[in-house]
């Protein structure tokens, strides 16, 4: 299994139009996580991949395999797509131990006895939940469950692994535990996986790509690290990230191989090499807009941006300072406990090369940050 491709998938409810058009190639062995509000057809392509939903037009291969052909109204079963599939709702059968839960498929299989229970111990060691064989998942927390469910699915190794937001029902302790096992697990076992979510956290720290969905199409494909600090459109910034990103209203000027730039905070130019290919050709003046994460300004007693402290906003391991320049607002995230005095003046400042520069009109990233390679190793 090298890869799965879709290709030009489009999947109608009716007359609702659910995916439009949905492209998208995920390597052998990366967690590739579809990422966006509820309704945008993110759970509907995982389904479309699974072979629970059939489009009705575009192509899905596997590795090789032609899976789905909508035109030629072809869509191989289920079964045959060598994969697992782990719900919301964990799906445990309530009747059964948690022994019996996991190696249910092993049986239908008819794979010998010590063979399932090889099988079904090493898959609850990986997930450490080796002393819960013999209960019954009514005595379980919620983790546990979901432990044992991802259990089930990894027990016969399958080359693709889906996950349909198998987090959302546990507190947020244990979200961060089962991120931190399902890290491990693909790092591991080296699986495919496909990963939905609404959870930004999720995607950024699990995924090895992410795909962002709004409205039924795919905004943006790119790494964690691309998708926060290089968004494509103003839309995709405003969604990624937490606190949200500060967008102020500016001028632009581009003169050849020079962008300048002026709004609350000042003049800043930026040269060619952080133009996107969403840079206008000819040299004119636009409207845009800069935006910049809120740990991205820095408070300092020397040379800065005036402003004054509209509020502080502690929350114990970080402060958030809401600062007004001019008539703009900033949110301001700075590591620690802070303390400001409300309406007192500080100075800010903000790399400009950490400052993405967005047309007003296109909504597209015409200005990138410049990334530190030493975060990309």
């Amino acid at each position: 299994m090298d890869h799965i491709v879709l290709q030009g998938i489009n999947k109608f409810y009716g007359t609702n139009h659910v995916l439009k058009d949905i492209d998208l190639t995920i390597n052998q062995g990366e967690f590739m996580t579809l990422l966006g509000p509820s309704g945008c057809g993110k759970t509907t392509t995982l389904r479309v991949v699974a072979g629970l939903e059939n489009p009705q037009s575009g192509m899905l291969w596997m590795g090789d395999r032609l899976v789905v052909n909508a035109k030629e109204e072809y869509f191989e079963a289920p079964a045959k797509r060598q994969l697992n599939l782990v719900f919301q709702s964990y799906a445990l059968w309530p009747h059964m131990t948690v022994y019996d839960n996991v190696a249910f498929e092993l049986n239908v299989n008819k794979l010998p006895k010590q063979t399932i229970r090889d099988l079904v111990e090493n898959a609850l060691d990986r997930m450490q939940i080796g002393e819960f064989a013999q209960r019954y998942p009514n005595e379980l927390s919620g983790g546990q469950q979901q432990r044992v469910a991802i259990a089930r699915a990894i027990v016969n190794a399958p080359k693709i692994l889906l996950l349909d937001e198998p987090l959302s029902n546990l507190d947020a302790k244990l979200r961060i535990d089962m991120r931190s096992e399902l890290k491990r697990l693909h790092k591991e076992m080296g699986t495919t996986v496909l990963y939905v979510t609404h959870d930004q956290a999720e995607a950024l720290t699990l995924s090895t790509r992410i795909a962002v969905f709004f409205d039924g199409r795919i905004e943006q494909i790119d790494t964690p690290l691309n998708i926060y600090q290089n968004p494509v459109t103003i839309r995709m910034a405003d969604f990624i990230g937490n606190p949200r990103i500060n967008l102020l209203d500016g001028k632009a000027n581009r003169m050849g191989n020079t962008l300048r730039v002026t709004c609350s905070l000042g003049d800043f130019e930026f040269d060619q090499a952080l133009f996107t290919d969403d840079m206008p050709k000819e040299d004119g003046e636009f409207d845009c807009k800069l935006g910049i994460r809120p740990e991205q300004i820095t408070l300092t007693k020397k040379d800065g941006f005036m402003a004054n402290v509209y509020s502080v906003m502690p929350a114990g391991s970080e402060t958030l300072i809401q600062l007004k320049v001019g008539n703009d607002n900033l949110l301001v995230k700075l590591l620690g406990l802070h303390h400001y005095e409300q309406d007192a003046q500080v100075k800010l400042k903000v790399d400009p090369q950490m400052i993405n520069v967005f047309h007003a009109q296109t909504e597209r990233l015409v200005k990138s940050v410049n990334q530190d390679e030493d975060m990309l190793e």
